[in-house]
């Protein structure tokens, strides 16, 4: 590449960062490729529009992130709690074969 081409694209990426954006490259299905490039864009205009659409992406998304206990929490929550179930199950030694 040459000096002045290097320059160029310096200064390209300079004007970008002035406006806040940054270049960078993702990996998807290329059936996806107009999709991405509409949502960029439209990030990219910073309007009310955009601010809605990166809200509804974050939750679609993003979702909560997962902390320590979930589980748990979630078992306490259960319609099932202190319903007295008998949960032991029975031993059986299985039945024999002949080797």
């Amino acid at each position: 590449m040459g000096e002045s081409q290097k320059r160029a694209i310096q200064s390209y990426r300079s004007r970008l960062s002035e406006r806040g954006l940054a270049r960078f490259e993702v990996l998807a299905r290329d059936a996806d490729r107009d999709l991405i490039r509409t949502l960029a864009r439209r990030l990219a205009e910073d309007g009310p529009e955009a601010s809605r659409l990166r809200a509804a992406v974050s939750r679609t998304i993003g979702g909560e992130p997962s902390r320590k206990g979930g589980i748990l929490a979630a078992l306490r929550r259960s319609p099932l709690l202190g319903a007295d179930l008998d949960l032991v199950r029975v031993y059986d030694d299985g039945r024999d074969v002949e080797v």
